[in-house]
């Protein structure tokens, strides 16, 4: 595919997949790829590179003389980042705001708790530093430079954890705080008490205290819970 293809690729991707997941094609619905060249002025081939792109999140299946169907929402890959992304750009905003944070209020406290009976000490010495910079951040409306730091930590705590499962939903992660801060689902200073926790979480796991970690990462998640309250009713 050439770097021409590949752009009209990603702007029929950025297309589609927001209108599938913003119910602008509800499921059911058939997306014609003849129509959908001619709409959006692309040849068949983009269409059918951008629709193999969306079946392999599940939000859509092809079938041979019916077209392209759109999946039922309950079969869709909710974990992909950019299915993650373009839910969160849309009206369904805060629902999936709140799921997305009871997700990681399950799974980070325990991870934070594994975390520290087997992080690594460049683990731990990456756990730290991240928590530094969150302070450091964490005022004069640096919130961009504050969620590259939050990011990081949260990263450093699922793959500490030593579990494969908690480490690859640091994707998941990224994309709910990147969708946070890029949709203004933040306070403009991040809430004090919550940048300490993290410091709090840090010096947990370095001192290999699980329950301690756990707890204090489980306050986190419920200070998240609560900001959604006030930011995203």
């Amino acid at each position: 595919m050439t770097n021409q293809a590949r752009g009209l690729h990603a702007q029929l991707l950025e297309s589609l997949g927001p209108a599938i997941t913003a119910g602008e094609y509800p499921p059911g619905s058939v997306l014609r790829t003849d129509e959908l060249a001619q709409r959006f002025d692309v040849s068949r081939t983009v269409v059918r590179e951008a629709v193999r792109v969306l079946e392999s999140m599940h939000l859509v299946e092809s079938r041979r003389r019916v077209g392209v169907t759109v999946r039922p929402t309950e079969e869709w890959n909710v974990y992909d980042p950019q299915v993650i992304r373009w839910r969160l750009a849309g009206a369904d905003r805060p629902r999936q705001l709140r799921s997305l944070t009871v997700l990681r209020s399950a799974v980070e406290p325990v991870a934070a708790g594994l975390a520290a009976r087997f992080a690594t000490p460049e683990q731990c010495a990456a756990l730290t530093k991240e928590a530094l910079w969150m302070v450091a951040t964490s005022r004069g409306r640096q919130l961009d430079a504050y969620l590259v730091h939050d990011i990081a930590f949260h990263r450093v705590v699922l793959r500490a954890s030593g579990n494969e499962m908690f480490a690859r939903l640091g994707d998941v992660v990224a994309e709910v705080l990147s969708g946070r801060t890029r949709h203004q689902v933040m306070f403009e200073d991040p809430d004090p008490a919550a940048v300490t926790l993290h410091v709090q979480v840090a010096e947990a796991v370095r001192e290999g205290d699980a329950p301690r970690a756990e707890r204090l990462t489980r306050e986190i998640a419920v200070g998240a819970l609560q900001e959604l309250d006030v930011l995203a009713p």
